[in-house]
């Protein structure tokens, strides 16, 4: 049997991509997103007639029934529940009302018609835990008897040197059920019932290294463009930017098994948007660094040439796709690669692999919510 999917603020289509690597006999039948750039980018990989540009809080009932599908997958918008936005309001958000009407009055309105999803699987950032939105859909899901499970896990669990924390809930209609959970509905479960334990982050722990719990982190060479050491770099950091800014980056090298969550903000921002590249290996970053300020203080108008020997760049989009597990790594045979429209600027690339889920995680979640 087949498994249909609704793919709902589908994006470039992450959790298409997830089912579609999964163990399950799955495929998207419909996605929706309001973005005309992620569509179009979402078209060009999974075909015609498979997205919809429309706005999520319009979609009905009797629209969604004609679908029949079995599964709905959703990454609504964060922006309500990140702590990177200070006045974030919740289910009070105006961003936050569809993804509400979807499982408050959208769903009820299917259940009489036998048409309501039997799996639900839903990523936020990690916040969203601690919201009101939280509160209310754990309480409609459980009041039409579906099952949940809820998740905070990070890539790194999964050995790819990312830590992007994000939420997940896992719903399945009764009287399906969870494997591995011990009826503990109310859990937060930092790891895959079943499956591994809990990942602690060594630096919290006074441990050496960077493990997890599945297996050694592999270091961010494997993920690099086989020219990633060309010099220039296309995507090298302006010098204008280092001269202001270059101390705030978070700057890891090729052998590094971790880089910071990637946001939609990536090269546009400094603090809190991902980290960059120091091809260089050879030289310490703190004292080049450090051999700057003291230049900059003494009056050194040229001083941003003491930086040019690290060789500072940005990840480049392709980069980030296999970090987002979009993209094999460069060693492995390709077997679905991704597509951009030929006229998508390097900004907009960014902005939507920020705004992206990890496939890798996704796919293991979706392999254990048809366990």
């Amino acid at each position: 049997m087949t498994v249909k999917a609704l793919e709902f603020y589908s994006g470039i289509g992450g959790l298409h991509r997830a089912l579609a690597q999964s163990n399950v006999h799955g495929s998207v039948v419909r996605a929706f997103d309001w973005d005309q750039s992620a569509c179009r980018v979402y078209t060009a990989n999974y075909g015609q007639r498979v997205v919809q540009k429309v706005d999520i809080s319009s979609l009905t009932a009797a629209e969604l029934a004609q679908s029949d599908a079995d599964l709905w997958l959703l990454s609504p918008s964060c922006q309500p529940y990140t702590v990177l936005n200070p006045l974030a309001k919740g289910a009070e958000d105006p961003r936050a009302k569809s993804f509400i009407r979807l499982v408050e009055e959208i769903i009820p309105e299917l259940v009489p018609m036998g048409k309501q999803p039997r799996y639900m699987l839903v990523e936020n950032v990690a916040g969203f835990e601690s919201s009101s939105t939280r509160v209310r859909v754990l309480a409609t899901l459980r009041a039409l008897r579906y099952t949940t499970v809820e998740l905070l896990l990070t890539p790194l669990q999964f050995g790819i040197p990312n830590s992007r924390l994000r939420y997940y809930l896992l719903a399945k209609a009764s009287p399906l059920a969870f494997a591995g959970t011990g009826g503990q509905e109310d859990r937060i479960w930092r790891h895959i019932p079943g499956h591994g334990t809990d990942w602690i982050d060594p630096r919290t722990q006074g441990r050496a290294g960077e493990e997890s719990v599945e297996g050694e982190v592999a270091e961010l060479r494997d993920f690099l463009d086989e020219d990633a050491g060309v010099d220039p770099h296309p995507h090298a950091i302006p010098e204008r930017v280092l001269e202001k800014w270059g101390r705030l980056f978070d700057i890891v090298l090729p052998s590094a098994r971790r880089t910071c969550c990637f946001t939609r903000g990536y090269t546009n921002l400094v603090e809190r948007a991902g980290s960059v590249l120091q091809m260089n290996e050879e030289l310490d970053t703190t004292r080049t660094f450090d051999a700057f300020l003291e230049a900059q203080r003494a009056g050194d108008d040229e001083a941003v040439r003491l930086l040019r020997p690290l060789r500072l760049r940005y990840f480049t989009p392709t980069e980030l796709l296999r970090l987002f597990a979009f993209l094999p790594h460069p060693a492995d045979t390709p077997s679905d690669m991704f597509t951009w429209p030929a006229d998508i600027s390097s900004k907009t690339k960014y902005k939507l692999i920020g705004n992206s889920v990890n496939v890798r995680v996704v796919t293991e979640l979706i392999n254990y919510l048809f366990e």
